[in-house]
């Protein structure tokens, strides 16, 4: 026989293990959410006041923001009660300016401005108000707060934001593609619309566009000219830099066993340190072919093009394992095309 909507609360109020009750609650959400949304809402929030396990307090906020619904004002005072526990105030951000809208921004604002607060926490109510309003608070920072750092918070902004009336912002764009990524017709650019296939998967899957990642764009023209000054590079792989330039590009296949991060115009000359050079002293290591710039690393595993063999417009791709106390390289693929194809196979 199946269990009751009550027999599920007294299991989720009385159950000591961690796994099970989770086990549970998952059942729970699932039998009742389309007909008793309400009463499920009431048990987790009830479960978050006084549960016995402090940490289930804490995760069940995420189901409980799932559940609600824009606008439900009713549930105003709980996410008021929230902000006031250290434990729940991360999400309880979330649902405070979910059920009040711009009507919460004063008091998440005093979030922010609270110095006793974490650094994570204050940057969370930044991130949230970023997100529901579209400013661009949060513009170039790490898509989880937790790396965020105080001294780059735009408190200023924020502020002056307040003043000026709380106005919605337009959000971002999607960054800027090349035309060729949707009709290749060159075999570079075959390959770099596969790659851009298997990047678009991850884009949909989790995407936040202040910091974008696994983009292909138009590079800046600037990084470019940079680029060209130090280096003659193949043909090709000016044109992908050109073109399709890797943006927080990072490909986890099990042929990378910890991802492979493939680098852009923006990133290219200055993740070169640690390898070619000492990126403190800028000491130029000695070991280091000075023909090999790295493009891509797995694990800080490099993956160099070999710019003193350029033939038709390519080049051979090397790769070495990092702290092996010298360096040994062996051929990855015959080209840079070729290597497009293999990380995408």
């Amino acid at each position: 026989m199946a269990k009751t909507i009550i027999q599920f609360e007294e299991s989720l109020f009385t159950e000591t293990d961690g796994s099970k009750f989770n086990k549970t609650k998952d059942k729970l959400i699932k039998s009742f959410s389309q007909t008793d949304r309400e009463k499920i809402i009431e048990i987790l929030m009830e479960y978050s006041r006084t549960g016995s396990m402090p940490h289930w307090r804490n995760f069940l906020l995420t189901d409980i923001l799932e559940l609600i619904q824009e606008n439900e004002t009713q549930y105003a005072d709980f996410f008021q009660w929230t902000i006031t526990q250290p434990e729940l105030t991360y999400w309880g951000i979330d649902g405070l300016i979910k059920v009040l809208g711009r009507k919460s921004y004063d008091t998440v604002i005093n979030l922010v401005l609270n110095e006793t607060l974490s650094t994570e926490t204050r940057a969370k109510a930044i991130k949230s108000i970023a997100v529901y309003s579209k400013q661009p608070f949060d513009r170039d920072f790490p898509k989880d707060p937790g790396y965020w750092k105080i001294e780059n918070f735009r408190i200023d902004e924020i502020l002056n934001w307040q003043k000026q009336g709380y106005k919605d912002g337009v959000g971002y764009e999607k960054p800027t593609i090349h035309p060729s990524l949707k009709n290749p017709k060159t075999e570079l650019e075959k390959a770099v619309s596969k790659l851009d296939a298997l990047l678009k998967k991850e884009r949909e899957e989790d995407q936040d566009l202040s910091n974008p990642s696994n983009w292909l764009v138009v590079a800046n023209e600037n990084q470019i000219n940079e680029i060209q000054k130090k280096w003659i590079l193949p043909e090709n792989y000016l044109l992908f830099l050109q073109n399709f330039s890797p943006v927080n590009v990072f490909i986890d296949k099990d042929a990378f066993f910890q991802g492979l991060t493939l680098y852009g115009a923006a990133d290219l000359i200055k993740n070169q340190s640690g390898y070619s050079l000492n990126g403190i002293t800028g000491e130029v290591f000695k070991d280091w072919p000075t023909n090999y710039i790295v493009i891509a690393d797995s694990g800080a595993d490099p993956f160099c093009i070999d710019i003193a063999d350029i033939t038709i417009n390519d080049a051979p791709i090397y790769t070495s394992t990092h702290g092996a106390g010298k360096w040994e390289f062996e051929k990855y693929a015959g080209s840079f095309v070729d290597f497009l194809k293999n990380i995408t196979e």
